[in-house]
């Protein structure tokens, strides 16, 4: 009975921290309060990950989008030439039709989760098969174009670094 409410507690924490994330992402003017509280909305994913036993999940999820946040706000800091952070984030005519579409996306998700028949599988073995699987084909079959995917995404940096850098001798 302990353990139920542990994991219940757990569930409900890391669920709140994503959503509570993921709408000040939408809410903040900050560009970069928004990348970091979009990196806490990650990392409360990645903990319902593993209150699922998807461990690797979970790991994948901070390493790859926790990499991707910092860049992003590399990005943000770099290319945005306001002089004051506080409004990069200014709101436009799409805010009404973003809250609609919003709106209309969580109700079909849940629709789709109310009425889908779940069936509980043993994760175990297909836990350590799937690892296996993911790390033969990512670093034997799809090696090289899994390195070229880190070159592409390094010298993507590096070109909006040359960027910003030009655009502030300007």
């Amino acid at each position: 009975m302990v353990n139920e409410w542990i994991y219940a507690g757990a569930f409900y924490g890391f669920a709140s921290l994503t959503l509570l994330s993921a709408a000040g992402v939408v809410f903040l003017k900050d560009i970069v309060h928004s990348a970091l509280l979009l990196a806490a909305s990650f990392i409360g994913v990645a903990g319902l990950y593993v209150l699922l036993n998807a461990d690797f999940l979970a790991a994948v999820q901070v390493l790859v989008y926790g990499g991707a946040v910092a860049i992003l706000i590399a990005f943000g800091v770099m290319l945005t030439r306001r002089p004051n952070m506080k409004e990069t984030n200014a709101n436009n005519r799409w805010v009404v039709w973003g809250a609609f579409t919003a709106v209309l996306t969580f109700a079909v998700c849940g629709w789709a989760l109310a009425f889908t028949p779940f069936k509980p599988v043993d994760g175990t073995a297909a836990q350590v098969s799937a690892i296996d699987g993911i790390a033969t084909q990512l670093l034997g079959d799809f090696v090289v174009p899994f390195e070229a995917a880190a070159i592409l995404l390094t010298v993507a940096l590096v070109g909006a670094i040359i960027l910003a850098k030009g655009a502030k001798e300007a």
